[in-house]
């Protein structure tokens, strides 16, 4: 007897019925930039197709996303203004919290994630308070509770811490609670690596360290078994979700945590996967439609729940 595996993918119609994987726009999150003005939608040269929008831009932006079935959004703000503490990342008025009520009136029916992290809005680039030219763990935390309050305010659905500090999550969830805010969900970047892959983002959010690195709070590539003691700990903190972060070259990682936590997992593909995807296409080097969709696939078949992805509003037009 002669076994034949081809018979289950000789037509369109059969490789349909027993596929393993599926995607969906409903699996996606689309970030978003956010900076002060109005009428604003600058193109970033780096992420093509990708821009930063003002308040009233970006609720059109997401009302066309919300329009594809796209359920959710994440925002990352730019602010006016910088200082070595980040004291406009909690600000009432600042651009995320501006841009969280106007989405939350405009298109209520879409979620809304907010990026919870100091590096956009310190004058040195780097996630936490510093203190002799190290972050302080401690002492970043009371300001990222303060943001978290801020954007629970403004109407967030989900904060998502993403700095990478030691109990953080335990924190925001505390100063939450304890501020009315017990609806309010974590999305947490339990598994951050400091990667290659954000240089685009770092251009969109001007999010550059002014010196030195992330290494020493961001993971090391390297790790793995570090991945599930960080996954495992923010569930233990409190955590709604989980995210890992890169996707791509973290195939593996997403799997191992997969298997080990029963959250909803969220993974990033990030500004850097997203742009070589872009660069190859310009050139006519790629199919840049088909390697998007292998691409979600991928991350979708190696365990992720949901994906924070630019391509969502590309991707769920053709799905």
């Amino acid at each position: 007897m002669n076994i034949r595996p081809r018979r289950l993918r000789r037509t369109p119609a059969i490789r349909d019925m027993v596929r393993e994987t599926a995607l969906s726009p409903k699996d996606f999150i689309a970030p978003l930039f956010v900076k002060h003005g109005q009428g604003i939608k600058d193109p970033i040269p780096s992420m093509p197709g990708q821009f930063q929008f003002s308040p009233d831009t970006v609720t059109e932006e997401v009302r066309e996303l919300h329009s594809l079935s796209v359920p959710a959004v994440i925002l990352f703000g730019l602010p006016d203004s910088k200082d070595p503490t980040g004291t406009r990342s909690f600000a009432d008025d600042g651009v995320v919290q501006r841009a969280v009520s106007e989405i939350k009136e405009k298109v209520p029916e879409v979620l809304v994630f907010t990026d919870v992290c100091l590096c956009e809005y310190t004058d040195h680039g780097h996630c936490g308070i510093l203190k002799e030219g190290e972050v302080d763990n401690d002492a970043t935390l009371e300001v990222l509770a303060l943001q978290a309050i801020s954007h629970a305010k403004a109407g967030a659905d989900f904060v998502a811490p993403s700095d990478m500090m030691d109990g953080r999550v335990a924190a925001i969830r505390w100063e939450l609670d304890e501020a009315g805010f017990h609806k309010t969900g974590i999305l947490s970047y339990a598994v951050k690596y400091s990667s290659g892959f954000y240089g685009p983002f770092r251009e969109a959010a001007d999010s550059a360290p002014q010196f030195g690195d992330r290494a020493g709070y961001q993971m090391d590539p390297a790790n793995a078994l570090e991945a599930l003691k960080e996954a495992s700990l923010d569930v233990d903190e409190g955590a709604d979700m989980i995210m890992v972060k890169p996707a791509l070259s973290y195939l593996d990682i997403i799997r191992r945590v997969r298997d080990q936590c029963v959250l909803p997992l969220a993974a990033y593909n990030v500004s850097g996967e997203y742009a070589m995807v872009k660069a190859a296409q310009e050139r006519g080097w790629i199919d840049g439609n088909r390697v998007m969709m292998e691409t979600l696939i991928s991350i979708k078949r190696a365990g992720a729940d949901l994906i924070l992805t630019y391509f969502a509003k590309e991707a769920a037009a053709l799905l």
